[in-house]
Order: structure tokens, then C-alpha cells, then sequence
């Protein structure tokens, strides 16, 4: 007899009952929305919105089971409307035997006009529930007629304690872990790799349990969960070595300004068959990264360089790499865009995602309005100068500064500008 395949450990942990839901309890608590909702055995169809990994799925199985309805499943990026028209037919023919259906639309907001036109009426005459979960705003997402058929609720990102919930019950209960005794040594590290989403979390889980069961050992430690992490890189390699270290030297030879360097590496690449566009490619990046807004106009030279690489194709189009690499070489350097995204990148490994503040928010439908999205925001253009100082940052990091411009080029005038705008709030010295 063949062995049973094993489901994924989020699908064995998945929850049974509300109370072994971790977060969401603006929703599920008692006297709640959805609480009252599964409670009363009545649905209504609803969309449930919200980070990836915060229960959606768990939340419309538990729907179905409250009320005993039959339960169906699709998920928007592999179904289309023959399949919703087949769970369509299966739904009235429950019906007539007293039964109702709940249809669950995972990623809902990837169904296009069409498919959303034809869930209209069965929601409508109540031939089906309709459970939609979306990772995007359903405000613009949702077409008008079919959210007018349904109560939008807004999931919450799960907090650390929620998330540790989840992780001690999963150590505590799966027999892959309690079989094998295995411990794990280093559980923040886990739990920040995660990114706040529940399904990572188990499934980076199971992963380090099963590494640390072949090789032998008992405990999933950092190294462990980072062996898992790693991705094989595949490269591109045209001509072994060389092909690198040609190109490293172009780049280096621009960055160094010295463009007679950059040209005789750019010929060395073309005649040995490198493709042209992977070179109008790196020095698109180039641009911004080297150069910025020391000079704007390289990043506007290099991407006409790649369309019309497109265009005319070689030999001719080695005319307008040398005409790009020359410019690039001989421009005014700045790194400080690339030097402020890697900085708030790292600040947003250290502090994880923070939810934007509701003064940034859009309200642009009066139920957003009515949760507070916009509340708060002040139109600069209404200001002298068309600025006021004002906090854009989520309020835990209101003070945090990644953008140092340099005085070379063009960059010397938007520091002046920002210096004397944020004066005494921000230090551009």
C-alpha cells in the first residue's frame, strides 16, 4: 500500500474552533461580528481583508462548519467562470435538498470584470454564500456591484504573542516535532524570518524540522532555519569567469569616472558576443545607483539606450552603448539613493512591517472613511511654499532619516531645498 502523503503542516495545525484562532479578535471575540455571525448559523456573503498568513482561510472553513454548509473552494488564479458555473449548478441542486453553499474565493481580487459579473445573481438570490479573501483593497479591487452584495472585514497583522501562540501550539501538538523530540534553540529568530504570516511561519517550521531529522540531529537551531532559507542562484554565464569579471570591470571603470576604461571593457564584452542588452541593463541600474540625482538625466539616457537597443539591434546599436557609457562615466557621482533604500530596508528587517498611519490612508469610498482612512491629512499645496512640516513615517520611527544627498551635480540644489524646508527636524549638514 502506497504511503499516505502527509498534508503541509499549516493545513494539520489549521484550527478547529475560534478559540485556537490566534489574533483577529475585533472580529471573533465574543459579541463580535463574525463571532455573532457563526454563532446565529445565518451567513451573509462577506470579504475577508487582510495581510497574507492572518487566518482568512481558517475563518471561511470555520463558517462552514458552524453552519454545516457544503463547502467549495477556488482559488482566483486558477479558476475561471466555467468552474464558478459548475459549483453554481451543484449549489441549486443542494438547495432544493435543504442545503446551502458556501462558495470560498481565495485571492478574489485576481478575478477580472467577467469573472466577478458572474457570481452577481447567485449571491443575490442567495444560490450561494460567497466568501472572498483578498490580500489587496477591495474597494478597488471588488467591482462596485458585487461588494454592494457583501460586508467587507478587515483582518489585522498578527502581533509577536499571537504568532508564538501558533509556533508553541504547533511544538507542543505535531507529531513531526513531538516524534522526533525536537527543540528549537533560536525562537525570535524563526518567528522574525516569518514576516508576521502565519503559513511562513509553519511552513519554515516544518522545513528546519525535516532538515534537522535527515541530518541527524534533535535541535533546529539559526544555522538550521538559514540553510533552509538559502536559494540557489542560478547565473547567467555566457563565458565562465571572464563573463564576470568583464563586466565588473565596466562597471567599476564608470564609477571611477574614467570612461576611456569603460569603453575599452564595453568593447572587450561586445566582441566577445556578450548580449547588448544585458549591458544596457546594468547600466540602468548604474545609473541610479552611481550617479542619481547627482545627474537624473543618466537613469533618462541609459533606459533610451535599452529601447533602442531593441530597436536597431547590433552592430549599429554599439554607437549609442558607447554614447550611454561615456555619459555615464563622465557625470557627476552620487550613491545616496542607493545608500538611503538600503538603509530603510534595514530598518524595516529590524522593526518589521508598521501599519501606515490612517492620516495617509485614502478614503475613497465612505466605508475606508468610516474606519478612519484620510482623518487627520493636511494638502501641503494649501501652505505657503506648498509645505508644512508634518510626520510621514509610521509613528514608531517618526524621526528616522535615510536620505543624506551629496553637494555633487544637480543633488546640491535638493539638499539646499530640503535643508532649509525640514530645518531643526531633519539635518542635512
Amino acid at each position: 500500500m502506497a504511503e499516505q502523503i502527509k498534508q503541509p503542516l499549516p493545513e494539520r495545525l489549521r484550527p478547529d474552533s475560534i478559540s485556537l484562532i490566534a489574533g483577529q479578535q475585533h472580529l471573533l471575540g465574543e459579541g463580535k461580528p463574525l463571532r455573532i455571525l457563526f454563532e446565529s448559523g445565518k451567513l451573509y456573503s462577506f470579504i475577508l481583508w487582510g495581510p497574507p498568513g492572518t487566518g482568512k482561510t481558517t475563518i471561511a472553513k470555520l463558517a462552514a462548519a458552524a453552519t454545516r454548509y457544503i463547502f467549495y473552494q477556488l482559488n482566483a488564479v486558477s479558476s475561471g467562470v466555467k468552474d464558478i458555473r459548475e459549483i453554481i449548478e451543484k449549489a441549486i441542486d443542494s438547495r432544493r435538498q435543504g442545503k446551502g453553499t458556501i462558495l470560498f474565493i481565495d485571492e478574489i481580487h485576481r478575478f477580472n470584470k467577467a469573472q466577478q459579473d458572474a457570481l452577481l445573481n447567485p449571491v443575490e438570490q442567495g444560490i450561494i454564500i460567497l466568501i472572498g479573501a483578498t490580500t489587496e483593497n477591495p474597494s478597488f479591487e471588488v467591482i462596485p456591484a458585487l461588494r454592494s452584495r457583501m460586508r467587507i472585514f478587515m483582518l489585522q497583522s498578527l502581533t509577536e504573542d499571537e504568532l508564538r501562540f501558533i509556533l508553541h501550539r504547533a511544538l507542543r501538538e505535531d507529531s513531526l516535532i513531538t516524534e522526533n523530540n525536537i527543540s528549537l534553540t533560536d525562537e525570535d529568530y524563526l518567528l522574525f524570518v516569518s514576516g508576521g504570516d502565519a503559513r511562513t511561519l509553519l511552513n519554515l517550521l516544518e522545513s528546519s524540522a525535516e532538515y534537522a531529522v535527515h541530518e541527524g540531529k534533535s535541535e533546529i537551531t539559526k544555522q538550521i532555519i538559514e540553510e533552509v532559507l538559502q536559494q540557489k542562484n542560478t547565473l547567467y554565464d555566457k563565458s565562465g569567469e571572464g563573463h564576470y569579471n568583464l563586466i565588473s570591470a565596466f562597471i567599476k571603470s564608470m564609477r571611477g569616472s574614467d570612461p576611456d576604461a569603460a569603453l575599452y571593457w564595453m568593447a572587450r564584452m561586445i566582441d566577445g558576443g556578450e548580449d547588448a542588452l544585458f549591458i544596457a541593463r546594468r547600466m540602468i541600474v548604474f545609473a541610479s545607483e552611481d550617479i542619481g540625482n547627482a545627474s537624473p538625466n543618466a537613469l533618462l539616457l541609459a533606459v533610451a539606450c535599452f529601447n533602442a537597443l531593441e530597436k536597431i539591434g547590433m552592430p549599429e546599436g554599439r554607437i549609442v552603448l558607447a554614447q550611454t557609457a561615456a555619459y555615464l562615466a563622465a557625470s557627476s557621482k552620487s550613491n545616496a539613493s542607493y545608500l538611503a533604500i538600503e538603509k530603510a530596508a534595514e530598518t524595516i528587517r529590524k522593526t518589521g512591517d508598521k501599519p501606515v498611519p490612517f492620516h495617509l490612508r485614502n478614503g475613497v469610498t465612505q466605508y475606508m472613511k468610516s474606519e478612519g482612512y484620510g482623518k487627520g491629512y493636511r494638502y501641503p499645496h494649501d501652505f505657503p511654499n506648498g509645505f508644512l512640516l508634518e510626520d510621514y513615517l509610521p509613528k514608531e520611527l517618526i524621526g528616522s532619516q535615510f536620505y543624506f544627498p551629496k553637494e555633487e551635480g544637480q543633488e546640491k540644489s535638493l539638499k539646499d531645498r530640503l535643508k532649509a524646508l525640514w530645518k531643526g527636524k531633519k539635518s542635512y549638514e
